[in-house]
């Protein structure tokens, strides 16, 4: 049982939710399991009243759950409770000031996105179809693990965007940044054989190098959908998404290449940690380029 001093602004806390926020029930449940278990972690640190609970307290309350197995999700969620709690206290005039606001929750760990191996690579893209629209798709899945494009790249290249006889295309990435990519091989090939029917389907003014059955520019939600069912029909073991293609092309490059920068140039990324959470670059490869190449890292002959 908590004592009086902890449970009673609580109590008035929890009316405030009900009555005045009127926040569900669930809701309300989760504020106060929340926080009656932060009471009783204060109560073990012989803390009496919410008044005593400064910023170092909030974060022993934050670290005691990581050490308990709290899920970053669960942490960020028990640390909301309190910080709301405390605008509450604040606003009743128990308190000067939140001081659960500077402290953060730990960040929750990023996943990394999946990609194909070159076999199952190779498995889907051994599309053979006379079909216009399969040697479109085969063309635009090429194009995309060829070049590491963005689904949103993809769609918007136009004809202007892309020449066969240099092998490079220019993309719109992400804040409007314009960069030219290279793209050769069976790419090349596949956006060239694409080039010789796409007249026979794209609308006259239609500029899009890639466009839809009905002849214009062809929708990220086509391309999610057709990329999906060639999964299925070359019997990928996993479910395939353009993004997949993209990653796929980043960690095949950074396998065979090692070049960590390139590999951020050809994806078109602002800041380098981006790349390595992309291509599943570990710590210990980073030490051992930066051993090998950083001039004042080299061991000297003795």
């Amino acid at each position: 049982m908590l004592p009086r001093n902890l449970e009673q602004p609580l109590e008035r806390f929890y009316e405030y939710l009900r009555s005045e926020r009127e926040l569900s029930l669930h809701t309300q449940q989760n504020y106060k399991r929340q926080l009656t278990r932060i009471a009783e972690q204060l109560m073990e640190l012989k803390v009496e009243s919410w008044q005593q609970v400064d910023a170092g307290w909030v974060r022993q309350i934050a670290s005691k759950g990581m050490r308990d197995g709290l899920k970053a999700s669960s942490l960020a969620m028990r640390l909301s409770a309190l910080r709301s709690f405390f605008d509450f206290l604040v606003h009743q005039n128990v308190l000067k000031a939140n001081p659960a606001k500077g402290v953060a929750a730990p960040r929750k760990s990023r996943p990394l996105p999946k990609n194909l191996d070159v076999d199952e690579m190779n498995q889907l893209l051994d599309v053979n179809e006379d079909d216009p629209l399969a040697i479109r798709d085969r063309a635009m899945m090429e194009l995309m693990y060829g070049a590491g494009l963005r689904l949103s790249e993809l769609v918007g290249i136009d004809l202007r965007n892309i020449s066969l006889s240099k092998g490079d295309l220019r993309v719109i990435g992400k804040g409007d940044k314009e960069r030219i990519v290279p793209f050769s091989g069976l790419a090349r090939e596949w956006v060239a054989k694409w080039l010789k029917l796409r007249d026979s389907i794209a609308q006259a003014d239609e500029q899009a190098l890639f466009v839809s059955k009905l002849g214009h520019r062809i929708s990220t939600r086509n391309v999610q959908k057709r990329m999906a069912e060639w999964g299925q029909k070359q019997a990928v073991s996993s479910h395939i998404n353009p993004h997949k293609l993209r990653h796929s092309f980043a960690t095949h490059m950074l396998e065979s290449s090692g070049d960590l920068r390139a590999v951020q140039e050809l994806l078109g990324h602002a800041n380098l940690s981006t790349t390595q959470i992309y291509t599943h670059l570990d710590f210990q490869h980073l030490a051992k380029v930066y051993d090998e190449a950083h001039p004042r890292a080299k061991k000297r002959n003795k």
